[in-house]
């Protein structure tokens, strides 16, 4: 059961990445159909074709491996001097496709009669960017929906009033005899362990005081030293009450809020208290959020993808020493499509019901924020002003629009068509880049996971 649902969710993604790919195309398909472009290929996934359609002038496809797409578009770039004017280069959105367009050189496409206005690099600038801009669009459009669905229909975690058992000790050791022998034999149980006490166990009562807060649990047990005292805990949906004896134990000291109490010098006091060999944490739990609150949480979202990407090549030194040193993963690591689907399959395996929650609704609506997550990450990386990426043919239209309107306001003559095909070379080293940081990224993925607690 466990293997069969890991494999569930492995696939619920895959499809979800697959989809969003394809309507990511469809974003550039639709307005470039819609301008008069011909557009012969509009595929989803890369490699050997598994199946082809074609309708009126475009085949319609499926490749092996569906991690990408593309559609093909002739005259993307401009001819060069001395081209066969009855021949037309063509390129792909997509970004490795367009990579080995160009690498063949054998990108051209037999002009048909009436083609000669319907190539891409003769649009208006306003068309060029709403065909570039798409795809990403078409992200954005899919991760408001799924996130905007999420937040209403399911909720957001937010901080409940209680306290859960977060780690029980399993015996009592002083510091020095811990770090020379780990083991716990021949030292006595913690008095949560002698008791039965469980990580996850929500802490409703202590000695009939109820727990509001993770701070109650120290302010409650402090004081009650060799002192038989009755807590009660909710377990898998049910109440139990356990009778437990807090011991003697120096422990670094807290206020009533759960604040270390600091000396003069910044160091923190120790204090002689009662001790149970739990670390608690506060209660998490999903509040629904009315629609208004959409437009705030889904800027917090596109905020932090955008900081996640720019550190992406400081992250990716931790990802080097983890995939190679054995460093321990940072939780807020890159991850490729197989770290991600290792994610997926691990919350419906029921690994990671310490994050997510034990409910198979919770676990569904996690996949459904991973997948709307994906599809801004994808519309915040796409909008990167550099090719083979949808930003760098924005960027290309912007700057021919400028030399136009600024060659317009001087009177100069029109100074043509910007030929993006010269910073290819600033493709291949991006495209080049990305091939790399990919297959470390899914190097360190199998090696190395990031371990999201479960």
């Amino acid at each position: 059961m466990t293997v069969l649902a890991y494999i569930v969710g492995v696939l619920v993604l895959a499809f979800g990445v697959a989809a969003s790919i394809a309507l990511h195309e469809v974003g550039h398909l639709v307005p470039a159909k819609r301008f008069g472009v011909r557009v012969t290929q509009y595929m989803v996934g890369f490699g050997p074709t598994v199946w082809s359609r074609k309708r009126g002038e475009t085949e319609y496809g499926i490749k092996a491996i569906p991690l990408g797409g593309y559609i093909r578009m002739i005259g993307m770039f401009p001819p060069r001097a001395g081209d066969d004017p009855t021949k037309m280069r063509v390129s792909s959105t997509g970004r490795f496709s367009q990579l080995a367009d160009e690498a063949r050189k054998a990108s051209l496409e037999e002009m048909r009669p009436g083609d000669e206005n319907r190539v891409f690099y003769r649009l208006p600038v306003l068309r060029k960017v709403i065909i570039m801009l798409g795809g990403p669009f078409m992200n954005f459009v899919i991760g408001t929906v799924l996130l905007t669905v999420l937040v209403t229909a399911h909720g957001v975690l937010a901080l409940q009033d209680g306290a859960r058992v977060a780690s029980v000790a399993q015996c009592v050791k002083t510091v020095d005899e811990a770090k020379t022998n780990p083991s716990c034999a021949g030292a006595p149980d913690t008095p949560a362990n002698a008791a039965g006490i469980l990580p996850n166990d929500e802490i409703k009562t202590i000695n009939g005081e109820p727990v509001t807060s993770s701070a109650d649990v120290g302010r409650l047990v402090r004081p009650r030293v060799d002192q038989p005292t009755s807590i009660v805990v909710l377990r898998d949906g049910a109440e139990k009450t356990l009778t437990v004896t807090p011991i003697l134990n120096t422990l670094p000291a807290y206020d009533d809020a759960g604040q270390p109490i600091l000396d003069a010098d910044g160091t923190q006091k120790v204090v002689e208290t009662g001790y149970l060999g739990i670390s608690s944490a506060g209660v998490l739990g999903y509040e629904t959020q009315p629609v208004t609150a959409v437009p705030g949480i889904i800027g917090d979202n596109l905020w932090r993808t955008a900081g996640a990407i720019f550190k992406i090549p400081q992250k990716m030194v931790g990802v080097w020493n983890a995939a190679f040193s054995g460093e321990k993963r940072d939780i807020e690591s890159p991850m490729s499509v197989v770290g991600v689907g290792r994610v997926a399959g691990d919350v419906s395996a029921g690994k990671l019901d310490n994050f997510v929650g034990e409910s198979w609704s919770d676990k569904a609506w996690f996949l459904v924020m991973l997948i709307a997550s994906l599809n801004f990450m994808l519309f915040v990386f796409n909008l990167i002003p550099l090719l083979p990426l949808d930003g760098g043919h924005v960027a290309g239209a912007l700057w021919e629009g400028v030399k136009k309107s600024w060659a317009k306001a001087r009177g100069n003559p029109d100074p043509g068509h910007v030929d993006v095909a010269k910073a290819l070379p600033v493709a291949y080293a991006v495209s080049l880049g990305l091939l790399v940081m990919s297959a470390l990224l899914i190097y360190a993925d199998l090696v190395n996971p990031i371990n999201l607690g479960g």
